[in-house]
């Protein structure tokens, strides 16, 4: 069985970020695989400072949750990236997450596709919620994970779950009156089927 790591990046403890996740990993722990969920409320990871004092094997300068966060990372099979849409992308939560991968880069004479170094090799998944449920809703944050997680660092890509139309951002939750957390489940649970 496969060991998941799940990188909540926002929202309310009980919204509908939450919520997705809860059923995934409830359909991924039936299958027998192995879950953590890691909240970016809980634990601060500050964005890059670009200073470049980490390449190749040593650490970032900051000091934050990351430095423990690193050996789940390079555990994991699969890093799921759950976020709920702000702003049309995800939250800085994960994108300063995704921009420390930066510390674990190891070097590469012969980079593929044009990288600058080779990251630990990684299945990943992106569970969104949204208000909004417009076609191109979620076309901003696909396009980052599939640019940045999938061709530049190399994860290869397990499936997106992007649940639109969950209700008013400034009511309550609305998941539920959807079919958004069947599928959460579902998806969870054929994962790796």
């Amino acid at each position: 069985m496969k060991n998941i790591l799940v990188i909540q990046g926002g929202g309310r403890a009980k919204g509908n970020t939450a919520q997705l996740i809860d059923s995934f990993v409830a359909g991924a722990k039936e299958a027998g695989h192995s879950v953590e969920v890691i909240s970016l409320i809980k634990n601060e990871v500050k964005g890059c400072l670009g200073c470049n004092a980490c390449r190749y094997g040593k650490a970032c300068v900051q000091k934050d949750a990351f430095h423990d966060m690193i050996p789940k990372i390079k555990n994991a099979d699969c890093i799921v990236f759950a976020s709920p849409l702000y702003f049309w992308t995800v939250s800085a939560r994960i994108k300063a997450f995704i921009e420390r991968f930066y510390c674990i880069a190891e070097e590469d004479s012969n980079p593929p596709l044009g990288r600058y170094e080779t990251y630990p090799i990684k299945d990943c998944a992106l569970l969104m919620t949204s208000a909004d449920h417009f076609f191109w809703t979620f076309e901003q944050a696909v396009s980052y994970y599939q640019f940045a997680l999938v061709n530049y660092i190399g994860f290869k890509d397990k499936g997106m779950l992007l649940a639109g139309g969950c209700g008013d951002t400034n009511g309550k939750p609305q998941i539920d009156k959807t079919d958004y957390l069947e599928k959460a489940y579902m998806f969870g649970k054929h994962l790796y089927s």
